[in-house]
């Protein structure tokens, strides 16, 4: 049989390996922490191999002279009839990032927090599979479905521990986001009740050819569904939750929860440019203006919130709020207009940014350890290593764990200043960090593209160029005043800091350093990414002419399809 008709079951790895590796953790009793551990540890390699090779696949069927769209058909069900899985080059990146990020969270959770409560590292690995599939799904439906995975994940690790605080910014998060889901549920109803169908590639093709009334019916179902995802994206004013729930998560978990806030992002981008981009007739441009605003009232908010607040780990919420809302102006640009150096230069200030928050989180509770002034203080800390709780039906027990006398090891002071100090340059865009290199070609691409935009869009576009250079400055300042009071200004001891808890910063930190030495290659990356996003064309007729095949030809399960760069 020819190779290339052959299904490529690898599609799906990044979904089923966290889901198997979660779902046989559920066996094991959680005493068994370290065992546990090390099944996660390699779960999550092999999703960062089978992401690795799903990359690699991406980016060779693109150079071959068109946009190759790979689909995956779950059950062997038509498009748009069946379940379907699609692989593009936006989402082999973004499966990528939540692999590399992985790591790191799992190994900071060694630390003792993941002996907190039951089954940290099955809803670790249960979250990881609803972001993959959240990321490779092709209709609405199952992103419903791998949305919920993922929250109904997320909530079990926002409130594992204990802490009034950690409770309370907990029940905030679960009431927030069955709001949310409420509001994607009546969304797609909406879609399908008058497009008749819920393939994201269809619906494009089906938006084109609806009358007025239909029409006014589906904005209705797109603003419910931009409602539900920018919530989940942190756009301003819906973002009132994310600081105090980062805040009182445990580190891990709020390193790991830095990519769902890029899940948000990544289904506008999708929707978008897929449903509502420059081809989708009377809806084109729809809610363009809603993300380039609300996108510079994100980073306007986030970047007072840095300013005002005391607390290192709630900067980090803010942090979060700043790229989310940088990213999200610049899908809005390019919805209406603006052109794939700027989106290109974007989703690379999104790679470099996320790396960065997730770091910041897990060095925001060693570093305000010992509290000694109100920028300090973190929800709890970890117990000694020797100790770990277990939970039984009479309440909690003591659990003795043996542990390597590595995982005792201390690091100094000096060493969490160094990291801290280059956290911060990322996040405030200092050359020559990613942070830099992304915003600089944010600016390059909006100048290029300036002259495609008219009427009251380039107003709009230089203060959004504006507040990107002054949410940066305002970054800074937050992030040096911070340091220089607690690694120079206090006097005392320093506090006791394991090697385990600096490794996973140093792991992200050395991302961060790739992402610099190798800028060109992943700025040539994200441009060709962009590219592809904004002929959406490309993307629906790949997944649609696969289902046009079918009445000819026997189903496969993988069906590489090339459509010109012309096609329209």
């Amino acid at each position: 049989m020819n190779p290339s008709v052959l299904p490529n079951h690898l599609i799906i790895a990044p979904i089923l390996i966290p889901l198997v590796a979660g779902a046989i953790m559920l066996f094991y009793n959680d005493r068994n922490r370290q065992t546990k551990l090390v099944m996660g540890l390699v779960a999550v390699g092999l999703m960062f191999l089978s992401s690795v090779e799903l990359m690699s696949d991406a980016k060779e069927l693109g150079a071959a002279g068109g946009a190759i769209v790979q689909l995956y058909r779950l059950g062997d069900w038509p498009v748009p009839i069946g379940i379907v899985l699609v692989l593009d080059r936006l989402s082999a990146m973004m499966v990528m990032l939540t692999a590399l990020l992985a790591a790191p969270s799992l190994i900071y959770a060694a630390a003792g927090w993941h002996g907190k409560g039951q089954h940290y590292h099955s809803m670790f690995q249960f979250l990881l599979a609803g972001v993959n599939g959240s990321f490779l799904t092709g209709d609405l439906f199952n992103l419903f479905v791998f949305f919920e995975v993922m929250l109904a994940a997320s909530y079990g690790l926002m409130l594992h521990g204990s802490g009034a605080a950690r409770v309370k910014a907990g029940l905030q998060y679960i009431a927030v986001n069955l709001a949310a889901s409420l509001f994607f549920l009546i969304g797609v109803a909406l879609v399908y009740g008058t497009t008749g169908t819920l393939n994201m590639a269809d619906i494009g093709r089906a938006v084109r050819e609806l009358d007025d009334v239909p029409r006014l019916l589906f904005h209705t179902a797109a603003g419910f569904l931009g409602i539900a995802f920018l919530v989940k994206a942190a756009i301003w004013p819906l973002c009132f939750w994310l600081p105090p729930t980062y805040a009182s998560a445990s580190p891990p978990a709020a390193a790991i929860m830095a990519i769902m806030t890029k899940v948000g992002i990544y289904v506008i981008l999708r929707l978008s440019l897929l449903i509502l981009g420059p081809d989708a007739g009377a809806s084109a441009g729809f809610g363009a203006p809603v993300l380039m605003i609300g996108g510079v009232l994100t980073m306007t908010f986030g970047m007072i919130g840095i300013l005002g607040t005391p607390e290192l780990v709630r900067k980090g919420g803010y942090l979060a709020i700043i790229s989310s809302g940088t990213v999200l102006a610049a899908v809005g640009f390019a919805q209406a207009g603006g052109g794939a150096a700027l989106l290109g230069g974007a989703l690379y200030y999104l790679i470099g940014s996320t790396a960065a928050v997730s770091a910041f989180f897990l060095i925001a509770e060693p570093v305000s350890r010992d509290d000694t002034g109100s920028d300090e203080g973190a929800p709890d800390e970890p117990e000694p290593l020797a100790e770990r709780w277990e939970w039984t039906p009479m309440g909690l027990d003591t659990v003795e764990d043996t542990t390597a006398p590595a995982s005792q090891r201390t690091v100094s002071w000096l060493t969490m200043a160094i990291c801290f100090a280059l956290i911060a340059a990322m996040l405030a865009g200092l050359p020559p960090m990613p942070g830099f290199i992304g915003k600089f070609a944010i600016l390059r691409g909006a100048v290029d593209g300036n002259m495609a935009l008219s009427g009251h869009l380039p107003v709009m576009l230089w203060i959004y160029m504006a507040v990107l250079i002054l949410s940066g400055l305002g970054a800074l300042i937050a992030l040096i005043r911070f340091g220089i009071r607690r690694f120079w200004a206090e006097e005392g001891p320093a506090p006791r800091i394991l090697a385990l808890e600096v490794a996973p910063v140093l792991i992200l930190l050395g991302m961060i350093l790739v992402l610099t030495l190798r800028a060109d290659a992943v700025l040539g990356y994200t441009r060709a990414t962009a590219d592809l996003l904004l002929e959406p064309a490309i993307y629906r007729k790949a997944v649609l002419k696969d289902a046009s095949r079918l009445d000819a030809a026997p189903a496969q399960n993988h069906v590489p399809v090339t459509v010109p760069e012309d096609a329209q």
